[in-house]
């Protein structure tokens, strides 16, 4: 079985570059491609979202919905992915998807579950049977289950093994009971060994429970969430599981993010031109009205919510401040950061730099211009932050969760090989001690930093290592489905 050619379908919810909030979208950009690379027929599914336009009409088929039939219409695009493009589909319904964003609807469940079952149900309508459906996150998790009991009959699906990827515990997708109703699902699934959750049906037990194989985006995150303190309520279903459970880092993608080739930023560097990196410095200074100095320019983008650390970094602001330094943000979340650091901005004009909302251009400015990218992090499943910033030659200050800690070696604690600087105590005073130690190197050693910033660029943080993982746990799959047949 290994080294065969596989059929491979990716489902998200978003997927770079057709749609995007955060890294999950990322990830099901650019690991497809990595595959794809290895010979493997690999094609994605999404929602096809009013923003999302190009498309072309395949096919359309009937979704039972709450006792009612919804049109599910399949549209195709393609991914490209070096010399070849990959197959995309789309899943098109007005009802469900003609909104402005993303997330955020009363209608959630319906929605993503309308989604799970129109996946299931065009694959003999578009001729593709896959080996392997790769799940990710809460929105795609009720597909192993409706695999499992309501396909279980049909010979079709008979051999299609699942893998779930757990990109974030933190986001479950709960919903009152009576969407089980909805999803044709009897009150037999309502109980805590089911998908029942205090009182709420939790979608992402669904892919917990009935998928062949479970992953999550780092070792040490695969660790963490079997844990009470990291586990979400759910870490005793993750160790019952622990058996199907793996860890496997997420790359980046080599291709769009080089700062050798990179017509985003100003002006393109690399490791035997790394002076050249001193005038992306300046053209995001400029860019942040920020006063044009070799002080250090700190570095953050960054979702606005309590899990990032953000009420770390606002508990050492004016102590920071004090100091010759300059820091950048750039991020949407949470009312309460963005007036946070909107003062911050007012209160020291010419040292901080604010910009609220996603700018993927001013990102890509800060990883190439700033002198250390911060993420201190209270959890982070893996992380692409600290890896991009690297690949620019952009110190990470991180705290040692999750990815973080899989990624980013402390310079203090190995000099011959860190990467970076990073602490664990979730703590102002060690983030603050952590960030004196990278400022103090940054001064008073400019040839032990500099030989620091081009050891992160030389770190493979690609995708190809990953990516066979994933084969390998897609081979696994297969193992375990046909066992349970």
């Amino acid at each position: 079985m290994p080294g065969d050619r596989l059929n491979v379908l990716v489902v998200s919810s978003e997927i770079a570059p057709f749609a995007k909030t955060g890294g999950l979208a990322d990830v099901t950009g650019s690991l497809p491609k990595a595959l794809a690379a290895y010979g493997h027929d690999v094609r994605l599914a999404l929602p096809r979202y009013k923003f999302i336009k190009g498309t072309e009409y395949l096919a359309d088929l009937p979704v039972e919905m709450d006792g009612h039939l919804e049109t599910a219409i399949v549209r195709g695009g393609y991914l490209p992915a070096g010399e070849r493009s990959l197959p995309v589909y789309f899943v098109d319904n007005y009802r469900y998807f003609y909104r402005d964003n993303l997330y955020g609807y009363p209608d959630e469940g319906q929605r993503f579950h309308f989604f799970a079952k129109a996946v299931l149900a065009m694959l003999p309508k578009i001729a593709f049977r896959p080996d392997i459906i790769h799940c990710n996150d809460w929105q795609t998790a009720l597909i192993p289950l409706f695999l499992k009991v309501k396909y279980a009959d049909e010979p079709f699906y008979q051999r299609m093994a699942t893998v779930f990827t757990i990109h974030n515990l933190q986001y479950q997708g709960l919903f009152p009971q009576d969407i089980l109703r909805k999803m044709g699902l009897g009150h037999e699934f309502f109980t805590p060994e089911e998908l029942e959750y205090y009182g709420k049906v939790n979608f992402l037990k669904a892919g917990l429970l009935y998928a062949d194989i479970l992953n999550t985006v780092s070792k040490k995150y695969a660790l963490e969430i079997q844990t009470p303190d990291m586990g979400e309520g759910l870490d005793g279903l993750l160790r019952k599981r622990a058996d199907v459970l793996r860890g496997i880092l997420n790359g980046i993608d080599y291709d769009e993010f080089n700062p050798a080739t990179d017509t985003r930023i100003p002006v393109q560097y690399d490791v035997e031109r790394l002076e050249l990196k001193q005038q992306n410095k300046k053209a995001l200074q400029e860019e942040m009205d920020l006063s044009p100095t070799g002080n250090p320019v700190i570095g953050i983008i960054s979702r606005l919510v309590n899990q990032k650390g953000l009420d770390l970094v606002a508990g050492i602001m004016d102590q920071l401040m004090q100091q010759d330094v300059q820091l950048v943000l750039l991020g949407a979340g949470d009312d309460y950061y963005r007036q946070l650091f909107s003062r911050l901005k007012l209160r020291y004009r010419d040292r901080v730099g604010v910009r609220i909302g996603f700018d993927p251009v001013l990102a890509q400015h800060i990883y190439a211009g700033a002198d250390i990218f911060l993420m201190p992090s209270r959890f982070e499943p893996c992380g692409l932050g600290q890896m991009i910033a690297m690949r620019y030659g952009t110190v990470p200050v991180v705290r040692a969760t999750g990815g973080l800690e899989d990624t980013v070696i402390d310079y203090h604690r190995d000099k011959e090989h860190g990467n970076g600087f990073s602490f664990v105590p979730y703590t102002p005073q060690a983030l603050w001690d952590t960030l004196q130690r990278a400022l103090q190197l940054f001064r008073q050693e400019p040839d032990a930093w500099q030989q620091l910033m081009k050891r992160g660029m030389r770190t493979d943080f690609s995708w190809e290592e990953s990516a066979r993982h994933y084969e390998e746990i897609y081979y696994e799959a297969i193992r375990e489905r046909i066992a349970a047949a």
